[in-house]
Parts: C-alpha cells; sequence; structure tokens
C-alpha cells in the first residue's frame, strides 16, 4: 500500500510516498480505509527523533496517530464495529512505527468510536488527539465549575481550541492567551483573549486582578514562569509541556491516553455543533510535507489534515 514514510530520522524533508507493508489484523483490532488524517506537532516531533527515548521507534516510520475513515476488516474477537462502518480514531499505540499517513491502518478498538455521519471527513480526522489531549485536561486534569476562571495557555492552536470550549461548557469564565491576530477568533470560541510576551501577566490581572483558578497550559517555557504570578492559592494547573518544571510548580502533566468513550462523546459533540472543529488547512496526500511544515511553524489556528483519499 501506499504511505508516506521517513527512514531516517531528520527534518520534514526525509518524508516520501512509499509502497509499505499492508497492515496485519489483529485479534482485537481493525483495519480502516483512510480518508483523512489529521497532523499535530508530536508528528514533527517524531520525525526528528524527540520521543526516541519515551517510545520504540521503528523504520521505515509511517508518522501521524489521528486517523477518520471506513472499516474494511476486523479482527476475530472485535464486536463493536463492522466492515463498512465509519470511524475516527487516536491511533496512538506503545511503539512508533505503523502510523495513520497511509491507504490503510491497523487500529486498536481501545482507540477507535464510530463516526457521527453529520462530522464531515476533515473535521474527523482532526478531532481525536487535539480533542482527547484538551478533554482529558479540562475532565481529568481540572475540577472547574462555575464562578471558576480558567487560562488557557496556547488557546488557538487545536488543543487550545477544544479547551477552550470544553471549560466554557463546564461554566467557567475562560481566559485565552494567544497571538494578536487570533483574538477573534478566541472571543467566537468563548474566550476573553489576551496577548503572550512580557505583557502576559498584566492582561491577565486586568481581567482577573485577583488571579486565576486554573491554567491550562500547552506550551511550557514562559507561559509556565508567568503562573506564580497569575495563579490563585490553592489553584489548579495541568500542562502537556515542560512536565518537570510543571511539577515543581504543583502541577499535573497530562499525556493524551485514547479512550474509545471519550472520542464517541466528542465525535457527538462535534456533530451536534456543541464543539466547533476548525480545519484552517487541508493538504493533498502527495503534499504531506507542506502539511508538517504548516504545523511546525506554530502558527496554525485549529487544525491541518491530509486527505489520503477523495
Amino acid at each position: 500500500m501506499r504511505a508516506i514514510a521517513a527512514n531516517r530520522y531528520g527534518d520534514n524533508n526525509v518524508l516520501n510516498v512509499a509502497d509499505v507493508e499492508d497492515p496485519r489484523l489483529g485479534p482485537d483490532t481493525i483495519i480502516v480505509r483512510t480518508r483523512t488524517a489529521g497532523l499535530n506537532p508530536v508528528d514533527w516531533k517524531v520525525l526528528r527523533g524527540y520521543l526516541d527515548g519515551a517510545f520504540p521507534v521503528h523504520f521505515p516510520l509511517v508518522p501521524c496517530w489521528d486517523v477518520a475513515g471506513v472499516v474494511e476488516a476486523v479482527g476475530p474477537a472485535v464486536t463493536t464495529f463492522q466492515p463498512g462502518d465509519e470511524v475516527i480514531a487516536c491511533d496512538r499505540e506503545d511503539h512508533i512505527q505503523w502510523g495513520t499517513l497511509a491507504e490503510y491502518v491497523s487500529v486498536p478498538v481501545r482507540c477507535a468510536a464510530l463516526k457521527p455521519p453529520e462530522l464531515p471527513w476533515a473535521e474527523a480526522a482532526g478531532l481525536p488527539f487535539a480533542g482527547l489531549t484538551a478533554y482529558q485536561c479540562v475532565n481529568e486534569g481540572l475540577a472547574l465549575t462555575p464562578g471558576h476562571t480558567v487560562l488557557v495557555q496556547g488557546a488557538s492552536g487545536g488543543v487550545g481550541s477544544f479547551a477552550v470550549q470544553l471549560a466554557a461548557s463546564t461554566g467557567a469564565r475562560v481566559i485565552g492567551a494567544a497571538s494578536p491576530a487570533n483574538h477573534d477568533y478566541l472571543r467566537g470560541l468563548g474566550a476573553e483573549p489576551v496577548a503572550y510576551g512580557r505583557r502576559l501577566v498584566d492582561e491577565v490581572l486586568a481581567l482577573a486582578p485577583e488571579g486565576v483558578d486554573a491554567v491550562i497550559d500547552l506550551f511550557g517555557g514562559a507561559g509556565l514562569d508567568a503562573v506564580p504570578a497569575l495563579l490563585k492559592a490553592g489553584g489548579q494547573l495541568v500542562g502537556t509541556a515542560d512536565a518537570l518544571r510543571l511539577k515543581e510548580l504543583g502541577g499535573r502533566y497530562l499525556f493524551v491516553r485514547p479512550d474509545a468513550a471519550q472520542l464517541t462523546d466528542l465525535g457527538q459533540l462535534g456533530a451536534k455543533g456543541d464543539l466547533s472543529i476548525h480545519v484552517s488547512a487541508k493538504f493533498a496526500f502527495y503534499d504531506a510535507v507542506s502539511a508538517f511544515d504548516q504545523v511546525e511553524s506554530g502558527h496554525t489556528r485549529g487544525k491541518v489534515v491530509v486527505e489520503v483519499e477523495g
């Protein structure tokens, strides 16, 4: 089958269209014919070897963990899916090799959920990894209630866009940190925007003079350095970067966990229009390197997807 694959670590140009072996059908897996694959910042980081210490990595390497497609075959132990079902999946396994940027992918059933028919293919592929990360930050990493004020750092990206909406759905007041070009976008998602940089602390305290009850940090670095000046005593902190620094600040580090039930909930929210899935760019299969370049730029609003089969 065709896939976008790399034979070594390197920049995005190590990716090429390649013929690779067909996926294997395990007892509790499904074979999915890929319609669209979603990209996340972790995907280009995998290519650089940044996850080499955390996961066994094998070559040839087909990147990406997000997929939306049609079930071609089911393993003998599978009872929840059948051929012809439309599905979405966060196919993060315990090793890295056979990702979703391919014509077909083998997906453990624990990673997959039915795709609501109302959910377009591009939006469906943009949902799993980022949506689950945001869902777990809001619902497992924090305990938000109406009246809380939460700051989302990295609010206009894939995870941040979902985190803003999910936090707002709890009745919390949401402040979103992003570049000024994305402030109108954040307002549309239900956040009060502030800018990154030297004025971050001043801008947040202008909106919440006593500080915030919770912080969702998606970037680490200088944003985390600002947390002590912004978070109320006893406040809640969860993040997806700089694990050691997060723990020094009393926060919780979160790395996404595939969860079929949560993914089902997210799909239903998207289908009903209660969760906006903003796809900023779609790329053709043969132009996947450009898609990786776009995500690596760090200036993506929402999600980037690759159309494997039109």
